[in-house]
């Protein structure tokens, strides 16, 4: 099979989209095994360690598999979903509980992590957040997600802060359609005020337990709101 000559550059995306779309398109069914790297290599116009490397991309989307001294197998001919679209895909409560194991631990490490810079945020954090109070559900959320983004960061951890950016996206949509919702501002426009104050003062204190809690208390409301509906 003759898959083209590949252009120079990038040739491993090239080459990972080009066995992508033989697979995805029914050319290699489930079980079939693939040419080998030499033969592969060959009909793409480039080096055997772009194929591997093309190779292990698949394996990692879950179409492919290696099998030692057999060779790669067609294992699927749809791709995993990544971890943008699934976060996308999924249901409210299942981004919350993943969200109050990291974000737990975000507070109590902020609580004995934070610097004099991230004091100064979190109560800016805090102010913007009150401010929001006088404007519409948007603006509000926005602040609120902001304030949450201050904490996380001030825990130093870059992989914690990766993954809450990760969520922001989803939360911000998901928490603006739970406010509407709900109406949760209608009687208190400046809604979960005292437990964010809580959450910033034990965490400007070091108290890392309090922050811990303090955060616990506020995300299994949210989650306890979202399970009534």
């Amino acid at each position: 099979m003759s898959l083209g000559a590949l252009r120079p550059s990038p040739l491993v995306e090239q080459a990972t989209e080009h066995l992508r779309e033989q697979i995805t398109g029914g050319e290699w069914a489930v079980g079939t095994k693939l040419p080998g790297e030499t033969a592969l290599a060959k009909s793409l116009g480039v080096g055997r360690s772009t194929v591997r490397e093309a190779l292990r991309a698949l394996a990692g989307a879950g179409l492919v598999q290696a099998r030692q001294g057999a060779g790669v197998f067609v294992i699927a001919t749809k791709p995993k979903e990544d971890w943008s679209t699934q976060l996308r895909q999924a249901v409210i409560t299942d981004v919350y509980e993943v969200r109050m194991l990291l974000e737990v631990e975000a507070a109590q490490l902020a609580a004995q992590r934070r610097t004099e810079d991230d004091i100064t945020a979190l109560h800016d954090a805090l102010a913007r957040r009150r401010d929001a109070a006088n404007a519409g559900n948007a603006e509000f959320v926005e602040a609120d997600i902001a304030l949450h983004r201050v904490m996380v960061a001030a825990a130093h951890n870059p992989v914690l802060t990766s993954l809450f950016t990760e969520f922001v996206p989803v939360l911000q949509r998901r928490l603006l359609d739970l406010v509407e919702l709900l109406s949760l501002r209608s009687d208190n426009p400046n809604h979960g005020d005292a437990g964010h104050a809580v959450l910033v003062n034990a965490v400007v204190q070091g108290d890392a337990e309090a922050a811990g809690r303090a955060l616990r208390d506020e995300l299994q409301q949210t989650l306890a709101l979202l399970h009534s509906l």
